[in-house]
C-alpha cells in the first residue's frame, strides 16, 4: 500500500504554526490558562494535558492553504480536547485562523457552507444555554461560539468574495485588451488590403492609358509629331506618378490616424509586435 504524501506547506503557514506554538508554550510556561482546575468542564487538569491540543492545532496550521478542510477537521477535534483541559488561548487563536483559512482557501462549497453552519451553531449556542439555565451569563456561550467560529468564517467569506471580484475584473480587463488588440490587427489588415486594391486599380489604369497613348504616338508617320506626342506622354506619366505618391501618402496618413500613431516608425514597430 502506497504511503500518503502530505502536501508541502506554504512558507507563511510554517511561520504561523511556529508562532502559534511558541506563543502557546510561553503561556504554558508561565502557567496562564483559560479555565481554573476546578471548572466543571476540566476533566484533565494540570499543565501537561494542555500541550497535546496545542501541538495538534499548530500542526494543522501547516495545512491551512494546502489542505484547509483537513486542517479544520483535525483542529476541531483538537479544540474539543482543549475544552476538557484548562485550555490555552494560543490553541483558540490558531483554531480561528484555521476556520478563516478553510473559507478563504477551501473549495467554493466549503466557502458557502461553513459560514452557515457556524452561524447556526452560534444561534444554538446562544438560545439553548439561556433556555436551560435562565441566567444572562449563559448568553456568553453563544458569544464565545460566534467569536471562535462565525466571526472568522464570515471574515474569510468577505475576503474571498473581494478577491474573486478582483480576479474577475482583472480577467475582464485582459479580455478587453485582447479584443482591442484584435481590432487593431484587423483594422491594419483591412486598410492594407484596401490600399493594395486602390493602388492596383490606379496603376493599372495609368499603365493602360500609357500603353494606348504610346501605341497611338508610335503609329504616327511624322517623326517630329511622334516625338512631341511621346514628350506629352512622358509628362503625363510623371504627373500620374505624383498622383500615385500622393494617394499612398493619403492612405498612410489615414492608417496612422486610425491606429492613433504619429509616425511611420511607430507603425513599423507596431507591425513587428503584431507579426504582420
Amino acid at each position: 500500500m502506497a504511503a500518503v504524501r502530505l502536501p508541502r506547506p506554504h512558507r507563511f503557514d510554517v511561520w504561523a504554526a511556529l508562532g502559534g506554538l511558541l506563543g502557546g508554550l510561553v503561556l504554558w510556561g508561565i502557567g496562564l490558562g483559560i479555565r481554573p482546575a476546578h471548572d466543571p468542564l476540566v476533566i484533565f487538569d494540570g499543565r501537561w494535558p494542555i500541550l497535546l491540543p496545542l501541538v495538534v492545532t499548530a500542526c494543522c496550521e501547516l495545512l491551512r492553504r494546502s489542505a484547509p478542510r483537513t486542517g479544520l477537521a483535525v483542529g476541531t477535534l483538537a479544540l474539543a480536547g482543549d475544552l476538557l483541559t484548562q485550555g490555552s488561548l494560543a490553541t483558540i487563536m490558531m483554531y480561528t485562523d484555521l476556520m478563516y483559512a478553510a473559507v478563504l482557501y477551501g473549495p467554493p462549497s466549503s466557502a458557502r457552507r461553513i459560514p452557515v453552519i457556524t452561524g447556526l451553531l452560534t444561534v444554538v449556542g446562544t438560545v439553548v444555554p439561556y433556555a436551560v439555565w435562565r441566567v444572562p451569563e449563559a448568553l456568553l456561550i453563544g458569544v464565545g461560539t460566534g467569536i471562535v467560529s462565525f466571526a472568522p468564517a464570515s471574515t474569510g467569506l468577505i475576503v474571498r468574495n473581494h478577491r474573486e471580484a478582483a480576479d474577475a475584473a482583472l480577467l475582464r480587463a485582459e479580455q478587453t485588451a485582447l479584443l482591442a488588440e484584435m481590432d487593431r490587427t484587423q483594422a491594419v489588415t483591412a486598410e492594407r488590403a484596401r490600399m493594395a486594391r486602390e493602388l492596383h486599380d490606379l496603376v493599372a489604369n495609368h499603365l493602360s492609358a500609357i500603353a494606348i497613348h504610346s501605341t497611338a504616338a508610335l503609329s504616327l508617320e511624322d517623326e517630329r509629331t511622334s516625338r512631341e506626342a511621346l514628350s506629352v506622354i512622358r509628362a503625363d506619366v510623371a504627373e500620374r506618378l505624383d498622383m500615385a505618391e500622393a494617394t499612398v501618402k493619403t492612405h498612410v496618413s489615414r492608417l496612422l490616424n486610425k491606429l492613433g500613431l504619429r509616425s511611420r516608425v511607430q507603425a513599423a514597430v507596431l507591425a513587428q509586435e503584431l507579426g504582420i
